[in-house]
C-alpha cells in the first residue's frame, strides 16, 4: 500500500480542491480493498500448514525423495503461493526447487521432487521460503521461512571378505564370526559331536572311551578390540592430490568398520580432523562396540567429517591406547608416515597391542626409507593408492 500513498494523497487533494465525489469514491474504494487484501492475506496464511518429508539418510548413488505438503485449514483462499526450497549443489543440479499456485478453502496439494546422493556429507535441505499476498498485489507479500532440515549422505563402504591383521590374541587374527571367543588353554568341559564341528576340537580319548564322538568346551574369553585411527589433516596426503586422497581414506576407514562389526566383533573411531556437527568441531572418539546401531553411528561421524589441522597424530594415538585392553588393534590410516608416528607405533607393540599402518593415496615403494624403518619396528604397511587396490582384503 505504501507504493500507492503518493496516488492516494494527490486524489485526495484533487477532490478536496475540486469538491469532486468520485475521486473521494475512488479513494474510499481503494482504501477498502487494500485493507480487506491485507486482513484476507493475514488470515488465508496464518491458515496454511506445511511440511516437507524425506529420509535424511542415504548412502551413496541413493535418490532422496522430497515431498513438500500444503494445506489451506481457513475457509478463506490463499489467493498465490510462492513456494522455494534451497538445495545443495552438491546433491542437487538446480540450486532451489520453485513453485507458484493458489488454495482454495480447505485444499490440499503437495509437490514431490528428487536429489542425488552424489558424494558423502552433511547437507542442509532449505531453508524454505513460502510468500503469499492479495490478488491485487495492493500490499507486500508476506514472507515465512522454514528452517533447513538436514540430509547425512554416508561415506562409500566397500565390501570386504579376507582382510588380514596381525594379533596376539590366542586366535590369532580377526577372522572370527564369533560373538565370545574361546580360549584353548582354558578347558570347560566336552559334549556330543554335531554336524559343522570342527575335527580340531573332537576329544578322541574320550571318544574311543565312551563309543560317541567327543568335542571340547573351552571357556569364554573377551573379544577383541580394533580401533581405526584416521588421520584427516590434509597436509599428511600427497600435495598433487590431497582431496581425493583424503576420501579415499574415509572410504578405507567405512570400509574396513563395516568388515569388523559384520564379524560380531568391537570397533572404534578416532579421527584427526574436523566435525561441524560436533562441539568444538572436534569430532568425539567413538569408544570400540558392537553392532549395527554403533556402525551407522561410526559412519555418520564418517559422513560429517572433513580435513582440518588438528594435534599431532602420534600425540592421538598415545592418548587413546592406555586406555584399550591388551592385544587390541589399532588401525592407523594417513598419507605418510614420519618417524614420530613409527616410533608411537612401536611403542604400542611393546605394550602388547597390535597395529597396523594403511597409507591412502601413497605407493609405499616410493618411500623406501619408511618402509624399512617400519619393517624394523615390525610394523606391516598397506598401501592403498586407489580404490582398486582393496582388492586385495577382497580375494
Amino acid at each position: 500500500m505504501a507504493t500507492f500513498l503518493p496516488l492516494l494523497i494527490l486524489l485526495l487533494i484533487i477532490a478536496a480542491l475540486l469538491r469532486d465525489d468520485f475521486s473521494l469514491t475512488v479513494v474510499y474504494l481503494f482504501l477498502a480493498v487494500s485493507l480487506i487484501g491485507a486482513w484476507w492475506g493475514r488470515r488465508a496464511m496464518g491458515q496454511l500448514n506445511h511440511t516437507r518429508r524425506f529420509n535424511d539418510h542415504a548412502f551413496p548413488g541413493e535418490e532422496i525423495e522430497i515431498k513438500l505438503h500444503f494445506h489451506n485449514r481457513g475457509f478463506l483462499p490463499v489467493v498465490w503461493l510462492s513456494v522455494q526450497d534451497s538445495l545443495p549443489v552438491a546433491l542437487s543440479t538446480q540450486p532451489f526447487f520453485q513453485q507458484v499456485f493458489s488454495l482454495g478453502p480447505g485444499a490440499q496439494t503437495h509437490f514431490t521432487y528428487n536429489i542425488r546422493a552424489n558424494k558423502r556429507g552433511y547437507y542442509p535441505i532449505g531453508p524454505l521460503q513460502i510468500s503469499g499476498g492479495d490478488i491485487l498485489g495492493l500490499n507486500r507479500p508476506l514472507h515465512f521461512e522454514k528452517q533447513s532440515a538436514y540430509v547425512t549422505v554416508y561415506p562409500k563402504v566397500i565390501p570386504l571378505t579376507s582382510v588380514r591383521l596381525p594379533s596376539r590374541s590366542t586366535q590369532g587374527t580377526l577372522r572370527h564370526s564369533q560373538q565370545i571367543f574361546e580360549d584353548p588353554s582354558r578347558l570347560l568341559g566336552k559334549r556330543d559331536y554335531t554336524p559343522g564341528d570342527s575335527l580340531r576340537r573332537v576329544d578322541w580319548k574320550s571318544s574311543a572311551s565312551s563309543g560317541r564322538l567327543q568335542v571340547k568346551l573351552f571357556e569364554p574369553s573377551i573379544a577383541l578390540e580394533t580401533v581405526i585411527f584416521l588421520d584427516l589433516d590434509s597436509d599428511h596426503y600427497h600435495h598433487r592430490q590431497p582431496h581425493e586422497a583424503t576420501e579415499l581414506a574415509v572410504v578405507i576407514a567405512a570400509s574396513l568398520a563395516n568388515w569388523v562389526s559384520n564379524r560380531q566383533q568391537t570397533i572404534g573411531l578416532k579421527v584427526n580432523g574436523q566435525d561441524s556437527f560436533a562441539q568444538g568441531g572436534v569430532p568425539q572418539y567413538l569408544p570400540p562396540r558392537k553392532g549395527q546401531a554403533h556402525l551407522m553411528r561410526l559412519l555418520e561421524t564418517l559422513a560429517r567429517v572433513h580435513t582440518a589441522s588438528g594435534p599431532a597424530l602420534p600425540e592421538i594415538i598415545r592418548q587413546q591406547r592406555h586406555h584399550l585392553s591388551w592385544g587390541a588393534m589399532l588401525i592407523i590410516i594417513t598419507g605418510q608416515a614420519d618417524d614420530a608416528l613409527l616410533d608411537e607405533l612401536y611403542q604400542a607393540r611393546r605394550a602388547g597391542q597390535n597395529v597396523a599402518l594403511v597409507l591412502a593415496g601413497r605407493r609405499v615403494h616410493t618411500d623406501k626409507q619408511t618402509a624399512q624403518r617400519a619393517e624394523q619396528f615390525g610394523i606391516p604397511i598397506v598401501s592403498i593408492y586407489s580404490e582398486r587396490d582393496l582388492d586385495i582384503w577382497r580375494k
